[in-house]
């Protein structure tokens, strides 16, 4: 199967004429002339941007969103590829409206007829691996009915398939295979893209987010309606906005765009840090914008999460990175294990510097992110840094983020807009704020713990307490990297009882 498979990719390939972005460096040599003579039955006046759109089309939802990525990437892009691609975001070819039909009443186990007062059978948005329709519920609201896409899971396996044997050939045969964890990364793919051809996964995305920004005068989240949802169909609240890449639209309407730009960055790092889950398909396609200049998030399939540890050391490298203390970046990539224990911070903190430095005190219209990530990626092959699976997502995110922002402020300052957020969020996280939201959240276990304390001090002296205060020592240890600081401070305190009761001993 994955033989036919990349023979299909290969086909693909030489139909639409995409050797010649692979070959663009030998367009007038022997390789392009030999490649014309064996494919002399092709007919390429097609333009190439359209071409390549049609031929990500024809490979297959993992290939569309690949261009769905592409095209927020305009700084990477020449003009007219990153015009056709936006279109994959949301107008690929749909299905038959009967399909659509008698796959919602083969879910939800009742006839179209009953389950709405209306249904538009003409698809109103059309994606990689859903499409939408717009309806009406009996009550009278409005509703967008999102209904999978027939027959995609075999599709879907076979590409994941070829992928994991792509990403073991890398790990296996490439300098650098092992450090960037190819194999670690198709899987998180793999768990994402599946979480997605679930749409009551999506249902509940959808729900955690809204519930996170109720009240919010930033963003919208439409809600669901569960009676109404399945596996293979999703209802959710009619959303009526402004496409965010209709810029004229937007500026016809009165929407403020430098605030809206900067609107757009504080909301992702609120998901990131104050929530620890975000929205990980922030494509143009995915967004609205209210004429007050509110965001609307679509297409809820694919979330991110991160752990206290991981929002910890981000914040420490954001903030490190927007004071320029490239030695801490340096340094808390070694203390979270991102490089080897043995990198010398100040050789790390150089080469940092050398990559970062350039970029800053200028607008965003001036610095390529990818130009930055590139280099930074020279980098990490010198010094070893590991690839993490679990940040995958959120280097996704911050890439769409900027390419929104590109498009609505040119001028838009990142470092600038990020960092006061960023310093409230850390001092809320060390400061006396921190104090006290620590005691709120460990009040009930020291409650349950109290009790029992006497009882097991007692425990404790009546045995050689050394190799047990050892043990808690080591614990407490590996928990403070997890939990707070109080942690750190208890396995002070016991560490300095063990050296106490040694000296007493010897």
């Amino acid at each position: 199967m994955r033989f036919f498979r990349l023979f299909k990719i290969l086909r693909v390939v030489i139909f639409y004429g995409l050797d010649e972005f692979l070959f663009v460096r030998q367009q007038n040599g022997g390789l392009r002339c030999l490649l014309g003579i064996l494919f002399f039955w092709r007919r390429l006046a097609t333009p190439r941007a359209e071409r390549l759109r049609r031929a990500l089309e024809t490979l297959g939802p993992i290939f569309v969103k690949f261009g769905q990525v592409l095209s927020t990437r305009r700084d990477l892009l020449s003009q007219d590829l990153a015009d056709e691609l936006a279109r994959l975001q949301d107008r690929v070819p749909p299905f038959p409206a009967e399909t659509a039909v008698r796959m919602i009443e083969a879910s939800l186990k009742q006839p179209v007829s009953q389950l709405f007062a209306s249904f538009e059978c003409e698809p109103v948005a059309s994606a990689s691996v859903a499409q939408v329709h717009a309806a009406t519920l009996p009550d009278g609201r409005k509703v967008a009915v999102k209904v999978l896409r027939p027959g995609i899971l075999p599709v879907i396996e076979s590409d994941l398939a070829l992928l994991r044997t792509l990403a073991g050939w890398v790990e296996k045969f490439s300098a650098d295979g092992r450090r960037l964890r190819p194999r670690e990364v198709v899987a998180e793919f793999d768990k994402y893209l599946h979480d997605e051809l679930d749409l009551m996964f999506e249902a509940g995305n959808a729900s955690q987010l809204r519930r996170n920004f109720a009240g919010s005068e930033q963003l919208i989240v439409p809600e669901v309606f569960y009676d109404y949802c399945s596996r293979e169909v999703l209802v959710l609240e009619w959303m009526d906005g402004i496409p965010v890449s209709q810029i004229d639209r937007l500026r016809a309407e009165g929407v403020d765009l430098k605030q809206l730009s900067k609107n757009g960055v504080e909301i992702f790092f609120t998901q990131v840090f104050r929530d620890g889950f975000f929205h990980a398909d922030m494509h143009p396609g995915n967004i609205l914008v209210t004429p007050q200049g509110q965001y609307i998030a679509l297409d809820f399939g694919i979330v991110g999460a991160l752990s206290d540890v991981d929002k910890r050391y981000l914040a420490i490298n954001f903030l490190a990175f927007f004071n320029r203390d490239y030695l801490r970046v340096a340094t808390a990539h070694i203390e979270s294990g991102w490089v080897p224990a043995d990198t010398r911070p100040e050789e790390l903190a150089s080469a940092v510097r050398t990559v970062c430095e350039p970029f800053f005190n200028k607008p965003l219209a001036q610095i390529s992110f990818g130009l930055v990530l590139m280099r930074l990626f020279e980098v990490s092959r010198r010094f070893n840094v590991e690839i993490q699976p679990q940040l995958v997502l959120l280097q996704k995110t911050l890439l769409n983020i900027e390419g929104l922002g590109r498009q609505l402020d040119p001028e838009l300052d990142l470092w600038q807009t990020a960092k006061p957020y960023l310093e409230r969020w850390m001092n809320e996280q060390v400061g006396w704020r921190a104090l006290l939201n620590n005691l709120r959240t460990e009040a009930p276990q020291w409650a349950a713990l109290l009790p029992g304390l006497p009882r097991r001090i007692n425990e404790l002296v009546s045995h050689d307490p050394v190799p047990l205060l050892l043990k808690g020592y080591a614990g407490l240890l590996r928990e403070q990297k997890k939990r707070n600081l109080w942690l750190g401070a208890i396995s002070g305190m016991l560490g300095a009882a063990v050296l106490i009761l040694l000296s007493q001993r010897f």
